[in-house]
């Protein structure tokens, strides 16, 4: 692990490119998923009524279905504090993430957009920890009949994507330092 954070380093230092939180790109892309997040979950509470009620986008296998989840991913819940308990872990995971990836943003372009696509979604759904006490605002609804995936939103969206964005960066970086190493051309002499 320590030959890979030592590569991304010493790249990034060669190439001198700042990590890409540092660029106007990264947190424009944050805004939008943000934005995007919070725009789409108010439109889903304000026509999506009552609570529970499908209403069908795509048959029975796309439907948008208003639900609040005061846990986190998948309904995990830890109680009374899930709210506050699940706002502070965004926060830290939000600031690690950025810590963690400051050097593979500099050396992959699909980590310099998955790292902000990830920390939208978060935002965006402490947003709703924060301001709402019923919790998260879900709604996208996906399955066959009564086989339905978790309800979720923009935000798990982002998150998901982000992350695939994170694990092909790392396995192009990993390929990458596996690849052998080729010997610098020699020069040719001439001789006169």
């Amino acid at each position: 692990m320590k030959v890979h954070a030592r590569a991304a380093t010493a790249s990034a230092v060669i190439n001198d490119v700042p990590a890409a939180s540092a660029t106007p790109r990264f947190w424009v892309i944050v805004v939008v998923c943000v934005v995007l997040d919070f725009v789409t979950k108010a439109l889903a509470v304000k026509h999506l009524v009552p609570r529970h009620m499908p209403h069908e986008i795509l048959g029975d296998v796309v439907r948008f279905t208003l639900a609040y989840n005061p846990g986190a991913a998948f309904g995990m819940h830890l109680g009374p504090a899930s709210r506050w308990i699940f706002a502070g872990l965004s926060v830290v995971i939000v600031a690690v993430l950025l810590r963690a990836t400051a050097d593979l943003t500099r050396v992959s372009r699909i980590a310099a957009f998955g790292v902000p696509v990830v920390i939208g979604g978060a935002i965006g759904n402490l947003l709703d920890r924060v301001r709402l006490r019923e919790g998260v605002v879900d709604f996208i609804d996906i399955g066959i009949g009564t086989v339905r995936f978790w309800t979720f939103n923009v935000a798990d969206t982002a998150v998901t994507i982000g992350a695939a964005c994170l694990v092909i960066a790392l396995w192009q970086q990993d390929r990458e330092l596996q690849r052998p190493q080729q010997p610098p051309p020699r020069e040719s002499q001439d001789v006169g």
